[in-house]
């Protein structure tokens, strides 16, 4: 009676992996990825690689800057001869068609306020692109200069309204006080938004110029460099003076990076196999 238990126990352990065997040959034999010819090594790669793709923000911080000069310009040239001197009121007046003096310099900082938002807006745009292209140090890096030209544009549109609220009140202290403090807000403001300009354009030229891999790919070269010298210190684990909202923030981007990154490498690896079986 044992011995025909350790029979039918052999038979029955047989049968399995028959069975197994079996659907691992149906397996691979449905699956024609595997029947396949294999994927060269330099479609592989040239598959898996990313041509590395400018910043066009540049250029436009440029011609910002330009325009804002050009307008500063216009408007103290107005401010001073239209309403500080008032030799030529009425030339002003005429090339205004009949618009106050103020009242244009003020429709002047409107329309420059709304380039500020739109440049904002499109930089916004571009950097976040690059940060779901891996590059997310340069995006910390730049982050505060992104919205600084906005919000130092809008600190001078309150101070204005500050300043001309009681414009009346001011003018009959100091004759044209207000008048002269809108020249300081617009002078100061355009000096700080081009100090923010430049930063920010050197540091989009630098990164257009170095033409560097996602932070990934650079940790990674990183560590195969320096294997066996010495420890590679990466953004994704704890370093001194780091906050824990700050190590969380670089980890949580480095993930959502890496997210994307596998599922757009799936479906060009899956695109590039179809190729490859059709061929």
């Amino acid at each position: 009676m044992p011995n025909k238990c350790v029979m039918d126990s052999k038979r029955l352990s047989a049968n399995v992996q028959s069975n197994r065997n079996t659907d691992l040959t149906q397996s691979t034999e449905d699956d024609p990825l595997i029947d396949g010819p294999l994927i060269s090594k330099d479609a592989l790669e040239s598959s898996i690689k990313r041509e590395f793709q400018k910043l066009p923000t540049a250029w436009t911080a440029g011609l910002l800057m330009v325009v804002h000069v050009v307008l500063v310009g216009l408007c103290v040239t107005l401010a001073v001869v239209c309403v500080l001197v008032g030799s030529h009121a009425e030339e002003c007046e005429v090339a205004l068609s009949g618009l106050d003096t103020v009242a244009a310099v003020l429709l002047a900082k409107t329309a420059l306020w709304l380039l500020v938002f739109l440049f904002e807006r499109c930089v916004q745009h571009q950097h976040s692109m690059a940060r779901r292209r891996g590059y997310l140090r340069f995006y910390r890096v730049t982050r505060e200069l992104q919205h600084m030209p906005l919000l130092i544009h809008s600190a001078g549109n309150a101070a204005v309204l500050v300043v001309m609220a009681p414009s009346s009140i001011l003018d009959k202290r100091v004759r044209n006080l207000s008048v002269y403090l809108l020249i300081v807000i617009i002078c100061v403001e355009l000096l700080a938004s081009i100090i923010c300009l430049t930063k920010y354009t050197v540091h989009v030229l630098r990164f257009n110029k170095q033409s560097p891999s996602p932070d990934v790919s650079e940790e990674e070269h990183s560590h195969t460099f320096s294997a066996g010298t010495s420890v590679t210190r990466t953004e994704t684990g704890f370093r001194d003076g780091s906050s824990l909202e700050e190590v969380v923030e670089k980890q949580a981007d480095l993930i959502e990076y890496l997210k994307q990154h596998n599922t757009q490498l799936s479906k060009r690896l899956l695109a590039l196999s179809s190729q490859q079986a059709r061929a």
